[in-house]
């Protein structure tokens, strides 16, 4: 056995060992401490909760308030005074507000993701050299600008076109995405490999939890006090998320005083990460696994994208309260994958777990494109109750096949796949919507359940190679 493969299964025994000694979460050795110690076992978590929380708590209020001042613009009040029912399916003016808002959707997110493009990658690579820590905080601080820029239009009254802007804002920090990259290379820093799914599910769920809490008091509060001040506390949760960063994270990578973060070395590094096939059915499965991630997460997000306008108009014309527990419901899905995925794990390998993940996933967008009811529209939130077991696995399976040095840079390439799966959804989907209005509101949805077959298809292909790989391999030793 080579020296390398020793000190990896050494390395691997001795995480295993401290991490007992922690119940769930293992807080790494300080390589450079944080100004503070957290009195908890957690690490990344509260950043990733407060950062999810205020995506969660804006997302669907801009939209409302996109639908309401596009309504206005054009003289339509479908959902104010009871004007929104079954007969007006067919109102013209609901159309064109629908077909503008969807529009302005796409329009915002391509403005993000043009620009967070370059900077995740740059933002993720550097990480592996100067420190995980400061990726977690410039992004918050860019969300928290994004957040007073919308604060701005609301208040004043600017055009739409301001989002954009604010959004553009966001993006030159790395937005979103370059916290999900940090977060995820840090889990990926502290876990052994035999827990890192689940570590990385516990991750996701934080995702879920946050989103559910924000749903529900996203909803009732903008009903009762409007727009504005939801927006405060979605710049206020941004400034805690880089605060606790900065106060209560502990460094899991010795900072390289020379790391420059304007380089084209962090793009090489991603590069190679793609192109070399060292062991050997590296690269394939690399790429491979990338594309499943990449079909899985463009059908979550080009969903997302459509269910408040879904829910907005008629047959539903579902109103705030509503739209906050149907995002509810969404988002505890990521509780109970997280629940799913741990029994599963008991008796099933990853790449099974993931297949009822899809399966779930299928079936519930399947039932939300026939919705005409309150009723029928909560059943198929709640036959997603599994839809987020995959993403988990396909994480925790691409983290294994690189080395611990190049976490940071896969890590910024899967979010740069991300902002890609953004850019794709918004532009399939918000177009996909108005131009099939006529003939099938609901057929999105049944598109995004269909191309979900393909990642099942690779998943299950790959699952069987790598069981029988494992049993050949147990063979010859």
């Amino acid at each position: 056995m080579a020296d390398s493969d020793t000190s990896a299964i050494l390395a691997e025994d001795l995480e295993s060992d401290s991490s007992k000694l922690c119940c769930c979460f293992k807080v790494p050795q300080n390589k450079g401490p944080p100004p503070c110690s957290c009195p908890f076992s957690v690490t990344v978590e509260p950043v990733m909760f407060l950062s999810t929380f205020s995506i969660a708590l804006q997302m669907p209020l801009y939209t409302q308030y996109l639908w309401d001042r596009i309504s206005e613009d054009v003289g339509y009040n479908g959902t104010k005074g009871g004007g929104c029912n079954a007969s007006t399916v067919h109102d013209p003016l609901q159309k064109e507000v629908e077909t503008l808002t969807a529009h302005w959707n796409l329009y915002i997110n391509l403005g993000g993701f043009l620009v967070g493009l370059i900077m995740v990658t740059l933002l993720g690579s550097w990480s592996d050299r100067a420190g995980r820590r400061l990726v977690l905080i410039i992004p918050s601080f860019g969300l928290a600008v994004q957040a007073s820029v919308y604060l701005m239009v609301m208040y004043l009254k600017l055009p739409v076109f301001w989002f954009l802007i604010g959004r553009i804002c966001s993006g030159l920090s790395g937005d979103f995405n370059a916290i999900l990259a940090g977060c995820f290379a840090y889990v990926a820093d502290t876990s052994a490999r035999g827990s890192r799914t689940f570590r990385v599910a516990i991750l996701e769920a934080s995702l879920g939890l946050a989103g559910m809490f924000a749903s529900i008091i996203g909803g009732q509060w903008r009903r009762a006090q409007g727009y504005i001040n939801p927006f405060w506390l979605v710049l206020a949760t941004n400034l805690a998320a880089a605060l606790y960063a900065y106060l209560f994270v502990p460094e899991t990578v010795t900072p390289d005083p020379e790391a420059k973060l304007l380089s084209t070395r962090h793009h090489r590094a991603v590069c190679r990460l793609y192109a070399s096939d060292a062991p050997q059915g590296r690269r394939t499965k690399l790429w491979l696994y990338t594309l499943c991630f990449f079909v899985v997460v463009s059908v979550h997000l080009g969903s997302s994208d459509l269910y408040v306008l879904y829910e907005l108009s008629a047959p539903l014309c579902w109103g705030p309260e509503l739209i906050g527990y149907g995002s509810a419901a969404k988002h505890l899905a990521y509780l109970t994958s997280l629940t799913g995925l741990r029994v599963m794990q008991c008796c099933l390998e990853d790449s099974w777990v993931a297949l009822v993940g899809l399966t779930s996933n299928i079936v519930g967008l399947i039932v939300i494109s026939f919705a005409n009811t309150t009723a029928l529209m909560f059943t198929g939130y709640g036959l997603c109750f599994l839809f987020m077991a995959s993403t988990p696995v396909l994480r925790s399976k691409l983290s294994k096949l690189v080395d611990p040095s190049e976490q940071g840079a896969l890590f910024a390439s899967v979010a740069c796949v991300e902002g890609l799966c953004s850019l794709v959804s918004s532009g399939v989907f918000n177009s996909l919507y108005p131009a099939t209005l006529h003939f099938m509101k609901g057929f999105p949805f049944i598109f995004g359940a269909i191309i979900l077959i393909i990642p099942a298809a690779i998943i299950g292909g790959l699952g069987c190679q790598e069981k029988r790989e494992s049993r050949e391999g147990s063979g010859i030793s």
